[in-house]
């Protein structure tokens, strides 16, 4: 048994609270300077700084501290002090206050950096910054996006908890389905030959779920898409996923513009919603006026606190393919607006149907997009009927739906939130990566991690899979 006492550890934002008591504090030597013989050094951890001063008195404490460099991990024990009045820092937290230190312990030296986290690192290569981005998220910025991530979706579920939302987990490995996107397969050790997808969306299992009877669902979910590389994409990325039973459009719209509207009031108060309500605009009316289905409606552009949501509504369902076939605009499992449920179902005047599909756009930019869905297993099947899948591709892919749509499931529709986009608008940052803790390049590549990487041949060998000659030939 030891008879030292135990202290805890202060965050540094804390200390201010406690002047005169001798405290615990742990965390990286954000910066060391003199002043004659005094040593100073700005601890930093994820709360904020505090100034520790070291006096040659304290001789064993002081030589430790002349070794340390910056980014080394410590523990210190100390006396909370007031400043000197002409020494007060009004920028920062703890700037009335500074530690004379007791007690000093390195618990990890650091190399010098490979870059510096002193300022925004947008003029750091993005190889670099990826390459080493658990240094890269030491900077101020970085740990204040992530922070900020955090707020909004603790208030998202918050809020959704309060609206009688179930959070459920769906699936990650699921079945390979014609979406729009490319999937990310997964090959099956105890299946040969057959394979698993990644989720593009959790859009059948939702529905499912209000099969089940769960009727208010949510998840923040992680979607994966194997998409060609195109602008500020990833190949991860996280949306909000929610589903209500017993809907029409305008409840989900309502329970969305509420929901973005306290978002921004109660953790973005420096930013102003041009609109309330959201303006409503039709496909039509955007496209002839704006080209785009997500236009910029803010008066001033200029204005980067600005946020002009709105809505868009009244889509076609179908349009046109290379081939000169038919493909859904959105997603095959919208409903019809109920004037064109009569053509779906006789797969008539296919070019005029509207879909439920609303999509809420911000600042030129879509943040999210949902439907009232399909619940009637005939429905669904006129869909993918009209896209020129025959019934037997019908079943084997989209069978286990219109089974379940046999069994009673109610009437539903519900949205999914882009969140990544989302926090970069509400951020002001360039590009979503900036507000993702780990993302990848645009082709998919983790520089950091080095993947995707090969994989040994055992491991292939296992799941039955054979690697052809992928180098390319050399010019003669």
């Amino acid at each position: 048994m030891t008879n030292k006492k135990f202290m805890s550890r202060f965050l540094v934002k804390d200390t201010a609270k406690h002047i005169g008591e001798k405290v615990r504090v742990c965390g990286w030597v954000n910066s060391r300077r003199a002043h004659g013989k005094i040593l100073f050094i700005d601890l930093r951890d994820i709360s904020g700084v505090l100034q520790v001063v070291f006096v040659p008195s304290n001789k064993e404490v002081y030589d430790l501290a002349e070794t340390l460099r910056p980014e080394w991990v410590v523990e210190i024990v100390g006396q909370i002090v007031k400043r000197p009045e002409n020494m007060v820092n009004a920028k920062i937290e703890t700037g009335q206050v500074e530690m004379s230190v007791e007690s000093l312990k390195v618990l990890n030296e650091s190399k010098t950096l490979p870059l510096s986290i002193e300022t925004d690192g947008y003029e750091i290569g993005e190889e670099t910054r990826m390459k080493y981005r658990y240094l890269d998220l030491r900077r101020e910025r970085m740990k204040n996006n992530l922070i900020a991530r955090h707020k909004v979706i603790k208030f998202i579920r918050d809020f959704l908890d309060k609206e009688n939302f179930t959070e459920i987990e769906t699936p990650i490995l699921t079945k390979s389905t014609p979406e729009g996107a490319r999937d990310y397969i997964v090959p099956s050790r105890l299946n040969a030959g057959k394979f698993y997808a990644l989720p593009q969306s959790p859009q059948q299992y939702k529905q499912l779920l209000m099969a089940a009877g769960l009727e208010k669902y949510f998840q923040i979910a992680k979607c994966l898409r194997d998409e060609d590389p195109r602008g500020d994409r990833q190949p991860e990325f996280t949306q909000l996923d929610l589903e209500m039973s017993f809907v029409e459009q305008e409840d989900i719209m309502d329970l969305t513009e509420r929901l973005l509207i306290l978002i921004v009031k109660n953790l973005f108060p420096n930013k102003k919603i041009q609109e309330i309500p959201f303006p409503r605009i039709s496909y039509k009316d955007t496209m002839a006026k704006y080209k785009t289905d997500r236009p910029d409606l803010r008066k001033d552009k200029k204005d980067k606190d600005l946020l002009a949501f709105c809505w868009i509504i009244d889509f076609p369902f179908f349009e046109k393919t290379d081939e000169g076939g038919w493909t859904f605009t959105h997603n095959p499992f919208s409903a019809a607006k109920q004037e064109f449920d009569t053509d779906l179902l006789d797969k008539k005047n296919i070019d005029k149907i509207l879909t439920s599909q609303y999509d809420v756009a911000l600042n030129g930019f879509e943040i999210g997009g949902g439907s009232v869905r399909n619940h009637r297993p005939e429905g669904l099947q006129k869909v993918f009927e009209i896209m020129g899948y025959k019934k037997e591709i019908i079943q084997e892919k989209f069978g286990h739906m219109i089974e379940a749509f046999k069994y009673g499931t109610p009437p539903h529709g519900g949205i999914a939130w882009g969140l990544d986009r989302f926090f970069a608008l509400l951020l002001n940052e360039p590009n979503i990566r900036e507000v993702i803790a780990f993302p990848k390049t645009g082709d998919g590549r983790d520089f950091m991690m080095q993947t995707p990487s090969e994989v040994d041949k055992k491991q292939l060998e296992e799941l039955h899979i054979k690697i052809s000659n992928t180098k390319k030939p050399e010019k003669k």
